[in-house]
């Protein structure tokens, strides 16, 4: 096995995961909860960009309520980011499964 082309492979993926972690920032998912009416919009790489709240739950009687599916919809939001970037660091490994790259991801 040719050592210098094994290194060379490596920093072309590398570079790869850096364009794809990249691409992830800019991609917009929304997560959701009470039937859309909290909104929390995240990027591919989890940062929160985001919350939306329509204004019938803006009450002080709901207060808890109103935690609760913020709550609910950052989860979603933040399990759909996980989701995108695995699948799209997937396509980079061709479906292998490689422990470092899953615990990078989780």
């Amino acid at each position: 096995m040719d050592i210098s082309k094994l290194m060379q492979q490596a920093k072309d993926m590398q570079g790869k995961m850096a364009a794809i972690q990249e691409d992830l920032a800019k991609k917009i998912i929304t997560g959701s909860a009470g039937g859309g009416m909290v909104e929390v919009q995240v990027n591919g790489q989890g940062e929160i960009l985001a919350i939306k709240i329509e204004d019938a739950l803006i009450n002080t009687d709901e207060k808890e309520m109103l935690q609760d599916l913020v709550t609910a919809a950052t989860n979603d939001g933040l399990r759909r980011a996980k989701d995108l970037s695995k699948q799209e660091m997937g396509q980079l490994t061709g479906g292998m499964n490689l422990p470092d790259l899953t615990n990078f991801l989780s």
